[in-house]
């Protein structure tokens, strides 16, 4: 402890005059530069400007990028611009094959109607007019069994397979969605083992598949839901996430004259089945006839699409540091195109996560130009696929291209753009931080020394407001589980996240370059900036002292 507060002290002392204005002033007006200043300036960091900040991010943000959804060309785009930059500035590439690119191999699964088929007991139904699946190729036939609503809510007292195994079987369900009185909000808990939904419980359980008795809102789907999904390829997935633990299963909704013929000299039949679901007096589960023969053939398409993440090195100057790293992150996809809204359908992200894929430039640039290099090296990381479910950060903590052990820290930059105006009575903008305010969250979760680091860099340098109201594991809007420092995290990585808040244009068209405040944004980086430079310069690593709190390991 003794070492880190005189580090601290030395920390404060080299930058407390390092403040945006950085010259003195000699008698008669001369200007005087400071030894903080001369410190700045040999590390670089003056060449990140509000200008420079636009100029990158008008072009990453444009229209002509198309949303950067993952995959698509805008993102593609994006990725050899950011390359192309960091070729020219001179930092080395960390892909795959001596490249900046870290290639993700990704499927998409479209539903083959013409070869798609079911049978009960040798009467045949058709695809689209009598059953509906997910896009989940098999071909499943056994024994089935009835559970009510499929539900595991244990917050609820809700469990619809008491004394039931479903291993083997086929699991058929009345309706979809919730139960009766249940929301997302009582949902708490992990996934898959505080409740579940039907198909997850399958998947989990080793059930064959799922089948749906139609309930009302069904019914009025089905029309709009069959043409969805014969006409759209499905959501891409990551090929090596799909093979991590047991595969989905087939979730199939079926017709109101399949289900009758299914339930056809049961115990219940199909129509008291949907009464009794529709007045919320559920049947409770029982098995269907064991020589009831049951068979779907689910046939499906797959077209195998990529993307990547960008991924670079810039060599710290110490013969032996220099094997370890600072990594700084920023995802540089975004949603693509959407619902329009005044006529706009491009979704542009310029806050979300242009602006710190645009941080991230600036700070490659900056190290290009220093006088000097850090001790370490440092690490940029651009991610994809963050808008997906943090596709990126998770591929590349799996899969890295240097050794995952050797970074000491994670930075991550995930909107820094935005800051609320005086008077703006918005309520879209209210938890939206202000121009000298920046969101910090995760700094001292997992090492105290990495927190009062931070502190002292921003104290010591543009004293920037570090707000630490989201910086608690309890936290409702759970942003510390929404962005990519979280994969650097669960690896026992120490990482701080920079986030401006929520606002107007979060997730919608709205959020264009014109809109982002530059000023702040160049102060944000200018911070992170310096201090990924004492981070690299520490003695040390930064000591990891307490274990991330166990509802953030969770997830």
């Amino acid at each position: 402890m003794k070492n880190l507060k005189l580090y601290s002290l030395a920390v404060l002392l080299a930058l407390s005059l390092a403040l945006p204005t950085t010259f003195g002033q000699r008698k008669g007006g001369k200007p005087k530069v400071t030894p903080a200043a001369k410190l700045a300036a040999a590390r670089g960091v003056d060449t990140i400007t509000p200008a420079q900040l636009k100029n990158y991010l008008s072009f990453i943000a444009s229209d002509e990028m198309e949303g950067r959804d993952t995959p698509s060309r805008g993102l593609d785009t994006t990725a050899k611009f950011i390359a192309m930059n960091l070729e020219r500035w001179g930092v080395k590439p960390a892909g795959d094959g001596g490249t900046f690119f870290q290639k993700i191999a990704l499927r998409r699964d479209q539903l083959d109607a013409p070869h798609s088929s079911a049978e009960i007991n040798g009467q045949k139904f058709n695809f689209g007019e009598d059953f509906l699946p997910n896009a989940v190729g098999a071909t499943i036939t056994g024994p089935l069994v009835y559970v009510g609503n499929g539900w595991v809510v244990k917050s609820k007292n809700i469990d619809s397979y008491k004394d039931i195994d479903v291993k083997d079987k086929i699991v058929v369900v009345y309706g979809e969605g919730f139960p009766r009185g249940i929301t997302q909000s009582d949902l708490t808990g992990r996934r898959g083992e505080d409740w579940a939904n039907p198909a997850l419980y399958a998947q989990q359980h080793g059930a064959k598949g799922v089948l749906a008795i139609p309930d009302y809102g069904m019914l009025l789907r089905w029309e709009t839901t069959r043409q969805r999904a014969t006409a759209v390829a499905g959501r891409p997935q990551v090929e090596k996430f799909m093979n991590q633990g047991s595969p989905p299963v087939p979730a199939i909704w079926l017709s109101l004259r399949m289900a009758t013929a299914l339930f056809q000299g049961e115990k219940f039949d199909a129509a008291t089945l949907l009464n009794r679901g529709l007045s919320g007096d559920l049947v409770a589960p029982f098995e269907l006839n064991a020589a009831k023969k049951v068979s779907f053939t689910i046939a499906v398409k797959s077209e195998t699409p990529s993307t990547q993440n960008v991924v670079a090195v810039w060599e710290g100057g110490d013969p032996v540091l220099k094997s370890e790293y600072v990594a700084v992150g920023a995802h540089y996809d975004h949603v693509g195109t959407g619902n329009p809204v005044n006529g706009d359908s491009i979704y542009n992200g310029a806050d979300d996560d242009g602006s710190g894929t645009t941080a991230l430039l600036a700070m490659a640039e900056a190290l290009s130009r220093a006088k000097q290099r850090p001790r370490r090296s440092v690490l940029f990381v651009w991610h994809c696929g963050e808008e997906k479910g943090l596709w990126g950060s998770r591929y590349f903590t799996e899969y890295p291209t240097i050794p995952l052990d050797h970074i000491v820290a994670q930075l991550n930059i995930d909107m820094i753009g935005r800051s609320k105006k005086e008077g703006d009575t918005n309520p879209r903008n209210a938890n939206l931080s202000g121009p000298n305010q920046i969101y910090v969250i995760g700094s001292t979760m997992m090492s105290t020394e990495l927190g009062k680091l931070s502190e002292t860099v921003n104290k010591s340098y543009l004293n920037l407001e570090y707000d630490l109201r989201y910086d608690d594991p309890a936290d409702p809007n759970r942003f510390f589980f929404r962005s990519d420092h979280f994969n650097y995290a669960r690896k026992g990585i120490p990482i701080i996240f920079f986030f401006d808040g929520v606002h107007e244009d979060y997730h919608r068209p709205g959020d264009e370059p014109q809109k982002i405040d530059y000023e702040k944004m160049g102060k944000v980086t200018r911070t992170i900036y310096m201090t990924l430079w004492e981070v690299a310069n520490l003695p040390v690593r930064p000591k990891v002292d307490k274990p991330l709190p166990a509802p953030l390991q969770r997830g």
